[in-house]
């Protein structure tokens, strides 16, 4: 009869190292590739979104630095000297998003009656002759400007339809700013208002009501003309308007990848002032003036960036220990099942080297292929941003098949460097070797000098391999002191156990006892996944927090609205109907000067009750109504301040001037917060003691403060629209969304999600550690419930004996990982600043870490879980494969 042959023992930890090669070659990758990838987007979003003029290159010569306005101001020049300047600046340039030409730096004020004056100042205009005028516009009426020849008496210009509603124009009309004529020839759109072509002034959309210099100041309407561009040459006939040329060109962010940030903020320096600028000189003139505050926002991605990179650095660090200890337990499985093979080619004159080359080929055979596949799968389902070089996810995938290839040819030379008498692999040694003993306290001792100094000097600035390895040095060190420290009690137990009815627990307990060295990789791989866990999940708590706070602090409460007018009653009943809205607290606020001179001082008028119990509900500033109760009589009235009052005027009565009527208060209680005005400087006093005092003063709220569970923003805008009088401008702001934005950020929020990632891949890793300790110990569990079987002990009890083995394994993983956390935590918690993570472009103060009972005893109990679950999985699998009962003299 034909047999299959048997399958060579190779085979299947083969199998085993290359799946666990390409699996953690594809989250290396990834990893790799999604930190390029969120460091991208952050550094795109921090020009993208801000405003045309901040991420704008701005370059200007003034008419006082030219020889001849007439030549140098006509758009041949100009031209010429745009198309030249786009090949010297070595920036990427966003197409079409670019503009040149000239125009005047100070308004022209024009006497022309027939233009509104609010306070009886003329109107003045800002003259601007942009080249491409009719490509980012759109006629709405009237035709385009025409250049005027050389001397004419009458320009021609275009202005805005939101600029013709304000000013009442209309073309035909002739306008006199300064000593020029102009006459209206066309209206139009803008397109694209928030390109740099219409972001030069805020003139050329719309007109602005601007103070005067005068004392008082007055009210004067501030608007722009668009000229032709072939009317530069005559904006320099009146110097009163400071004519100069300009070439504004918006940055384009979309090639932009992290890596080239440090070149591109170097080349915006040189351009501001080094050889760059000298070559935009070479091609304008030597006066010319190049600025741009994009090197700022670069800058603050910069920040941001440096200041994520250790958090995240502490995740990697840990889950790439955790996952080289799981190769390095694959490749001893290698080892192990092909022990009796390597010593017989030992026995055979086989050398160490030629060996350890063998099966070093054989690994690069399984893990060389492995780590490809993983590092392919890994660019075509996270792929990296474009243009971004390969060479990070590259490098960690190869440094995962260097460690999958090397793990078997090291513990086979190790295992087999001399021989050894064949022995009974379910015992340990008594006392273990001395030189185990000195690598073991050396081991020790270095990984706790290192954890002191972290804790007496504090990280270094930047990443600190040392902050990133403090979870690996405490879950070594907590690894061979509970290897040590474990059999002890375990064999004081054993003893009244062994007096017990029943061999099952005895037996248990006294092989849980054996100090064997091969519990050593499982143990530290759990106790690192545990404390990634534990870290992960303080981090990810006080990044929540933190975004919590930071929204409670914008908002005051889940919602608030406030209005330039008055509020009706009818608004707030509206409101408090709202799905999510449990009350409507109505509040005033008015800026009231301070006696001192100094800053100026918020007055919040509420009612007592509704806004104690709203400070009671957000936690900012929490009171009793009975503070501010009206005393009475000309008594000055109670008043809840802010720390700074009572620094400023101590205790003594203050008084104020609002609209209602004069009042006299004194502080009655200091609060650091208050939802009217979080963190600001401010005095709350009751509305039911001014009204007492003031019957018949307007005192209707400004502002409706909603509490409430996760109010609608929807509905809350449309109650607003329904029940607001005519004018009014009211302005909805949800706590909700402000944490939504917060949370939005590409930069943070790639952050979090690779932490959270990096979080779950331990959890993984700490489960396939548990398997393969399982798959290690069961050649060597067969046999012993084999011989217990033929003893007599039942499956049942066999199963039982497994089970109980396990348990003390299981408790001990589990509070060495709440330990080994909770130290984590300690040591790190002072040095860990999560503000960068939480609160996109930072904030006053930081967000700490948030470590708590569930961060470090959940991811224990889950650990705990699990062992039991495997063990009762070998458990039921080992009853399954169970030989046929012994004779005694099989034994």
């Amino acid at each position: 009869m034909n047999r299959s042959p048997a399958r060579h023992p190779a085979h299947g930890p083969a199998v085993v190292l290359g799946v666990l090669v390409l699996l953690t070659a594809f989250l290396a990758a990834a990893f790799a590739g999604g930190v390029d990838a969120y460091e991208t987007r952050g550094a795109r979003a921090a020009l993208a979104t801000a405003p045309a003029e901040q991420r704008a290159l701005q370059i200007s010569l003034s008419r006082t630095d030219t020889t001849d306005p007439g030549t140098d101001f006509a758009p041949p020049r100009t031209d010429r000297e745009d198309r030249a300047l786009r090949r010297a600046l070595g920036v990427p340039v966003a197409p079409g998003d670019a503009v040149h030409g000239v125009r005047t730096t100070v308004p022209l004020t024009t006497p022309d009656p027939a233009l509104p004056r609010p306070d009886g100042e003329p109107a003045a205009f800002a003259l601007y002759a942009p080249a491409g005028l009719d490509r980012h516009a759109t006629l709405t009426a009237g035709r385009l400007p025409r250049a005027a020849a050389p001397g004419a008496p009458v320009l021609e210009a275009a202005v805005t339809a939101a600029t013709a509603r304000t000013l009442h124009l209309r073309p035909g009309d002739t306008l006199h700013p300064g000593a020029l004529t102009v006459r209206i020839t066309g209206l139009l759109t803008p397109r694209a208002v928030s390109g740099a072509y219409w972001s030069l002034d805020g003139l050329l959309t719309a007109p602005h009501l601007a103070p005067t210099d005068g004392v008082p100041p007055l009210r004067a309407w501030r608007a722009a003309l668009l000229l032709a561009p072939g009317d530069g040459p005559a904006l320099s006939a009146d110097d009163r308007g400071a004519p100069e040329k300009f070439w504004w060109y918006g940055l384009d962010a979309r090639p932009l990848t992290a890596r080239q940030v440090p070149a591109l903020r170097s080349r915006l320096a040189s351009l501001e002032h080094g050889a760059g600028l000298a070559a935009v000189r070479a091609v304008t003139g030597p006066d010319t003036v190049v600025d741009t505050a994009a090197d700022s926002l670069l800058a603050g991605y910069a920040r941001s960036r440096a200041a994520l990179t250790p958090v995240l650095t502490v995740a990697a660090c840990t889950v790439a220990t955790t996952a080289a200890v799981v190769l390095v337990m694959a490749g001893s499985l290698a080892a192990a099942r092909r022990h009796d093979e390597f010593a017989l080619l030992r026995a055979r004159g086989a050398s160490l080297p030629g060996l350890a080359g063998r099966l070093a080929a054989g690994s690069c055979a399984v893990a060389l292929p492995a780590a490809a596949a993983g590092w392919a799968a890994a660019r075509l389902l996270v792929p990296g941003p474009p243009g971004a070089p390969a060479t990070g996810p590259l490098l960690a995938a190869a440094a995962v098949a260097v460690v999958g290839a090397a793990v078997l040819p090291l513990r086979a030379a190790h295992v087999h460097r001399r021989p050894h008498p064949a022995a009974r692999r379910d015992t340990a040694t008594a006392r273990p070797s001395r030189r185990r003993a000195v690598a073991e306290l050396t081991t020790v001792a270095l990984a706790a000098a290192a954890v002191a100094a972290l804790r007496r000097h504090g990280p270094a600035d930047g990443p600190d391999l040392l902050v990133s390895a403090a979870p690996v040095l405490i879950a070594v060190i907590a690894t061979l002191l509970l290897l040590r420290l474990h059999p002890l009690p375990l064999r004081a137990l054993a003893r009244p156990a062994a007096r017990r009815r029943g061999l099952t627990g005895f037996l248990a307990l006294a092989r849980a006892g054996r100090a064997h060295t091969a519990t050593g990789l499982p143990l530290l791989a759990l106790l690192t996944a545990l404390t990634c866990a534990s870290f992960g999940g303080a981090v990810l708590s006080g990044v929540g927090h933190g975004r919590d706070a930071a929204a409670l602090a914008t908002v005051g409460a889940e919602a608030r609205i406030t209005s330039d007018r008055p509020l009706p009653p009818a608004l707030r009943t509206a409101l408090a109907k709202v799905p999510g809205v449990s009350d409507a607290v109505p509040v005033r606020t008015e800026v009231q000067p301070a006696p001192d001179n100094g800053p100026p001082l918020t007055l919040v008028v509420a009612g007592a009750d509704a806004y104690a119990r709203l400070s009671r509900t957000t936690g900012l500033g929490s009171f009793t109504a009975r503070t501010l109760a009206d005393p009475g009589g000309d008594a000055p009235l109670p008043a809840l301040v802010s720390p700074d009052v009572v620094r400023r005027f101590g205790h003594d009565p203050m008084p104020l001037q609002p609209e209602a009527g004069s009042l006299v208060v004194r502080p009655a209680a200091v609060r650091t917060d208050t939802p009217a005005l979080p963190g600001g400087s401010f005095l709350v006093v009751a509305a039911d003691a001014v009204r007492h005092r003031h019957p018949d003063a307007d005192a209707a709220p400004t502002a409706l403060l909603l509490s409430g569970t996760a109010p609608d923003p929807a509905a809350l805008r449309a109650a607003v629209r329904a029940h607001t009088p005519p004018g009014a401008h009211p302005v909805t702001v949800v706590r909700g969304e402000v944490r939504a934005r917060l949370a939005d950020a590409p930069l943070q929020q790639g952050a979090e999600r690779l932490y959270a990632a990096a979080t779950a891949a331990g959890a993984g890793y700490a489960l396939l550690a548990l398997v393969l300790a399982g798959v290690r110990a069961a050649p060597d569990r067969a046999p012993l419930l084999d011989r217990l079987r033929a003893l007599g002990m039942t499956r049942r009890q066999g199963r039982r004996l497994l089970l109980l083995e396990a348990l003390p394994q299981a408790l001990l993983a589990a509070a060495g990982g709440a330990a080994t956390a909770a130290v984590t935590l300690w040591l790190l918690g002072p040095a860990t600043d999560l503000t960068p993570l939480a609160l996109p472009g930072g904030a006053a103060g930081t967000v700490p870490l948030r470590p708590g009972g569930a961060t470090l005893l959940l991811p224990s109990a889950g650990v705990l879980v699990l062992t039991l679950v495997a063990a009762l999985a070998q458990t039921w699998s080992a009853g399954r494969r169970q030989s046929p009962d012994r004779r005694a003299g099989d034994l």
